[in-house]
């Protein structure tokens, strides 16, 4: 139980900290996205940009959740959800501000990419055996849906 909040504290410190990083990377690497982010004013590269940056960080939020609780299946849920729950009230306020297509595409896509990336391999390619992966002592005792 407290490995997998300490997961779900990580995840969710993970997101806020790649979003950060991948959005002064779009600031430096974009014409004019630092005006048009006190406007709200982008244009489709940048709103395209902005939502590859919320799946890359919901992804890595997933991948950090599993290495640290890697045999909870609710950990990832959790964070998608309260990543989730955070950014409907935004979007909300914004409907008028932006197209209904990006609303929808942002919203939807954040638990799914955090679930995807609690199934990516962990550090160094090593496979995690927590969530579904049979470790190589259950498949030589004839049990390989088994893991650690």
């Amino acid at each position: 139980m407290k490995r997998t909040i300490l997961a779900c504290l990580a995840g969710l410190v993970t997101w806020a900290v790649v979003v950060t990083v991948i959005n002064r990377v779009l600031r430096l690497s974009i014409t004019n996205y630092t005006a048009a982010e006190h406007t709200l004013q982008f244009t489709l590269e940048m709103k395209f940009a902005r939502l590859v940056m919320a799946i890359v960080t919901s992804l890595a939020a997933g991948a950090v959740t599993r290495w640290i609780a890697p045999a909870s299946r609710w950990a990832p849920l959790i964070v998608g959800s309260v990543v989730l729950a955070m950014f409907v009230p935004v979007h909300i306020n914004l409907r008028s501000r932006f197209p209904v297509w990006y609303h929808l595409t942002f919203l939807l896509t954040i638990v799914p990419a955090v679930l995807v990336g609690s199934l990516l391999p962990g550090p160094f390619g090593v496979e995690s055996t927590g969530r579904g992966a049979a470790s190589s002592e259950s498949i030589s005792r004839g049990q390989p849906w088994l893991g650690k």
